[in-house]
């Protein structure tokens, strides 16, 4: 059982607090309602951008790193389709040190062409070294707009194009920053070593008074039943064939969340699993096989996805690939499978707990889909799963009119 205590300040920042006596370290995660679904179709990867940017310097403070890294702490972000997400550790005694610079750049970015040029040389740089030149690298780039037509899911977090970084201007990124980046929009989560009524009274002093600001409607297009099976086929300068399938699923907060998930896990979680046991190591048309789903906040997607041996052909790998999900669309699954894949999701999510900046990243995210305290029931719901659901949730899963497929092929 996690104990939280819970405030929100006038300005709409909710803040969560967890006490670790067990580590001298404390975490500071700012967790931001913005991701990449939240961007423009014609401006696309701005969300990423500023993964980047909050690192640039803030209106009162020109290096960020410098002053942390002076007092013994560690930082790093990460952002998808759905949220950003800042986080730093360092030594409970030096606490404030986080508060004074996460409050400075939440409250106002060193806005100057300087700041942006060098940035989006570096994201640039990025999309062309993950997406483009690496292999297998440009299947986001892909499969999204094959799965989706309408919902913002259809571009990666890189952005849509490469051109989108290229022709920001400073006012299309001050617009993104104050339409998104605001104590309204966000909730900070401190874990560790520390007491609950000083990290509330940082909070409101370092917080308080930055205002809440006018966001951007979210008007997100919702995505229409798929009807028809989707196909696209590429060559490309790879060393196998890789099948990539993709089923559409439902959301993070959807009951059968965690019927799905188990059902990814049956799937491929370790050697025993069933794509491994059976399409890697007794028909061995893989060389390696993997599923496992989005957990995106708004519905998303069951991915299967292998790279063939030679002599193996596209057509037959997705044939063993649909004989599997047939099975166990058709057959339940045994007790004690089940209670395999139950007991490593448990054994996983008690081991993660462990870790302090691990439990102020969760508990950020459960408060920003629902309630910081649902951490405390993750278990008992995947517990709660039935034979009778996976098979429900297969059969509803993995119908070739809910499909896209890739078909990935190494140029001859």
């Amino acid at each position: 059982m996690i104990k939280i205590e819970k405030r929100t300040l006038a300005n709409g920042l909710r803040v969560i607090v967890h006490v670790d006596n067990s580590t001298p370290l404390a975490a500071v995660n700012i967790l931001y309602n913005v991701g990449s679904k939240n961007e423009q179709a014609d401006k696309t990867g701005f969300a990423h951008l500023f993964e980047h940017l909050m690192f640039g310097g803030s209106k009162n403070i020109p290096s960020y790193d410098a002053p942390l890294q002076m007092v013994g702490g560690d930082n790093n972000a990460w952002t998808n389709c759905d949220i950003t997400n800042y986080y730093l550790t360092l030594p409970a005694a030096n606490i404030e040190t986080g508060f004074w610079l996460e409050s400075d750049r939440m409250l106002e970015l060193d806005f100057s062409e300087e700041s942006l040029e060098v940035q989006r040389k570096v994201v640039i740089e990025e999309f062309k070294q993950r997406y483009l030149n690496q292999p297998y690298g440009d299947i986001p780039l892909l499969i999204s707009p094959l799965a989706y037509k309408v919902h913002p899911y259809q571009w990666p977090t890189i952005g849509k194009d490469i051109s989108h970084i290229e022709n920001a201007t400073l006012e299309d990124v001050k617009s993104f920053f104050y339409s998104h980046y605001a104590p309204n929009n966000a909730v900070l989560c401190v874990t560790g070593n520390v007491d609950p009524d000083t990290i509330f009274s940082l909070a409101e002093k370092w917080f308080g008074d930055i205002p809440s600001r006018t966001l951007a409607s979210v008007n997100i297009p919702q995505e229409p039943t798929q009807t028809e099976e989707r196909k696209l086929e590429v060559e490309r300068k790879v060393p196998a064939d890789l099948i990539h399938k993709v089923f559409h699923i439902g959301s993070r907060t959807d009951e059968d969340y965690y019927t799905v998930d188990l059902l990814s896990d049956v799937l491929s979680n370790g050697p025993s699993s069933r794509l491994i046991q059976s399409l890697v190591k007794k028909q061995q048309l893989f060389s390696e096989v993997n599923a496992y789903i989005s957990g995106d906040h708004d519905p998303g997607l069951f991915t299967v996805t292998g790279r063939l041996l030679p002599g193996t052909t596209m057509e037959r790998a997705e044939q063993a690939i649909q004989q599997e999900l047939d099975q166990i669309s058709t057959n339940l699954v045994a007790d004690y499978e089940l209670q395999k894949v139950k007991n490593k999701i448990e054994s996983t999510l008690v081991f993660s707990e462990i870790s302090f900046l691990n439990k102020a990243m969760n508990l950020a995210s459960f408060e920003l889909l629902s309630q910081a305290e649902d951490i405390n029931t993750e278990v008992d719901k995947y517990q709660a799963v039935s034979a009778q659901n996976l098979r429900d949730c297969a059969q509803a899963t993995f119908k070739s009119t809910n499909s896209s497929t890739l078909y990935y092929r190494a140029q001859k």
